[in-house]
């Protein structure tokens, strides 16, 4: 009698206690904190099934001082394991084990179990929801003496229990009902929205356009690795497939994300132009995987790119531009020609002619180097009827020869009308870089500029190489 009332003294200040806290979760670990403290077990536990994949986990737990937790090693247990504990449930039964040597040649696998948690005795009580068992509570190691009659009250708290689970689970739902309401009015600035689980790789779709919807794999269900593959393939462009491939691998975005509440990536679109893919993160198992449409922030962006790199006049590059592509090339040690070019008597051309027609002759110079060059080759006016260009791979002096005689040739047809029948010259001072050779763009610039000053001094198209003390 002593017993009974013990323990249903237990109880009630045990739910007092909890009630004291304002969410389910916390309630539920207030309530087996102080019934396990004050009944004087070991480790009290709640674990709840997953039936579809036959698995346990064990969802809380309070541990005395000095006892080991185990909440974090007993995750996916098979059911397998304790098959017999969930037979003795279905006939109404609870588990009472007095003595763990007892089970060690009948139920070898749960001995092992159980055994490993240093656990003597205990006492296992089924969570029955609608006559449907949903998981069980435990206590490890009670205080050795009527283990039956803890049994009984076990009972009375696996129904307050299972009634505290359900409204964890309604007040999780409300809580996810909210916070999806939330996301639902942020999606309004994204093309599309996801949540997804990080370690299960499911999806759950907050706002989807049609034609994404159209390239989802329906029966692969809503497994995000498969289905973001399924519509990348048809909606980034080729070039940039990799990347996204590479940015939507989940097995490593947690990683990826350490430190960081979110992480964005760019690509272009077949239907959409250019967009950019966004994970930000929710919690620690979920992300938000949002695109939205960069298109014209992109053409801005690339068109204001432009001016800052253009020279405005002629449509090539412009001084700085041109020196930190061709100082780049250096210092990868790529290997090639320097071209110095200067207008001979520019200022005459202004003085007789007139300015615009000075402007005429700078931009018909620039788009004659231009087109003498191939698509990697670096074309920059340095400024007024000054130019460059850089010819990568173009180590060659009898190959260089060539080049600076057919730039010749093309600057000398350039006609103005204007001017008449009056040619355009220029001098050319050029000096090469060796493959894997240290140099600076200062100083190549400066022998190249020491070589046209020669071809200065002569009359017409002219150009000088530079030569170096040991040739």
């Amino acid at each position: 009698m002593k017993t009974n009332k013990k323990y249903a003294l237990i109880i009630n200040e045990a739910l007092r206690s909890a009630l004291d806290y304002d969410t389910p979760e916390e309630q539920i670990n207030e309530f087996i904190r102080f019934f396990g403290k004050h009944i004087g077990s070991d480790r009290i536990y709640i674990f709840e099934d997953e039936l579809e994949k036959s698995i346990t986990n064990n969802s809380y737990e309070w541990c005395a001082d000095g006892v080991e937790p185990q909440i974090n090693l007993l995750q996916a247990v098979g059911m397998e394991q304790i098959d017999w504990w969930y037979e003795a449930f279905d006939k109404g039964q609870n588990i009472i084990i007095k003595d763990m040597e007892t089970i060690k040649d009948t139920h070898p696998a749960s001995y092992e179990l159980l055994k490993g948690q240093n656990i003597q005795n205990l006492v296992v009580s089924p969570l029955r929801y609608k006559d449907s068992i949903q998981g069980f509570f435990g206590v490890d190691n009670p205080p050795e003496g009527d283990l039956d009659r803890l049994s009984v009250f076990l009972e009375m708290i696996g129904t307050l229990l299972i009634s505290l689970i359900k409204l964890r689970n309604s007040f999780h739902k409300s809580t996810e009902d909210a916070r999806f309401s939330g996301y639902t009015a942020l999606s309004q600035i994204y093309l599309s929205m996801h949540m997804v689980n990080i370690k299960t790789g499911m999806l759950q779709t907050i706002k989807s356009p049609n034609f994404v919807d159209e390239n989802l794999d329906l029966q692969s269900g809503p497994y995000f690795p498969v289905q973001i593959k399924n519509v990348m393939e048809q909606l980034a462009t080729e070039k940039y497939k990799r990347s996204v491939f590479e940015f939507t691998d989940i097995a490593t975005l947690a990683e990826r994300m350490k430190g960081k509440e979110t992480i964005v990536h760019e690509f272009l679109g077949t239907v959409s132009g250019w967009c950019k893919e966004r994970f930000i993160k929710v919690d620690a198992d979920n992300v938000l995987y949002c695109v939205e449409v960069i298109d014209e922030e992109k053409k801005r962006e690339n068109w204001l790119l432009y001016l800052s790199e253009t020279d405005r006049m002629t449509g090539i590059c412009n001084r700085g531009c041109g020196e930190r592509k061709i100082s780049e090339m250096l210092n990868k040690h790529i290997g090639g020609l320097l071209c110095l070019i200067d207008c001979d008597k520019f200022k005459t051309i202004n003085d007789t002619y007139g300015h615009a027609v000075g402007d005429s002759v700078i931009i018909a110079v620039a788009e004659t180097l231009q087109n003498s060059c191939r698509e990697n080759d670096i074309v920059l006016r340095l400024g007024g009827d000054e130019f460059a260009m850089y010819i990568p791979g173009l180590l060659d002096r009898q190959a260089a020869d060539l080049f600076t005689e057919r730039v010749f040739a093309a600057i000398s047809s350039i006609q103005i009308p204007e001017m008449g029948t009056k040619q355009i010259h220029v001098s050319m001072g050029v000096s090469f870089c060796l493959e894997d050779e240290e140099i600076s763009f200062d100083r190549l610039y400066k022998e190249a500029d020491e070589a046209m000053y020669q071809s200065k001094k002569v009359e017409g198209c002219c150009v000088t190489f530079y030569k170096h003390e040991k040739e």
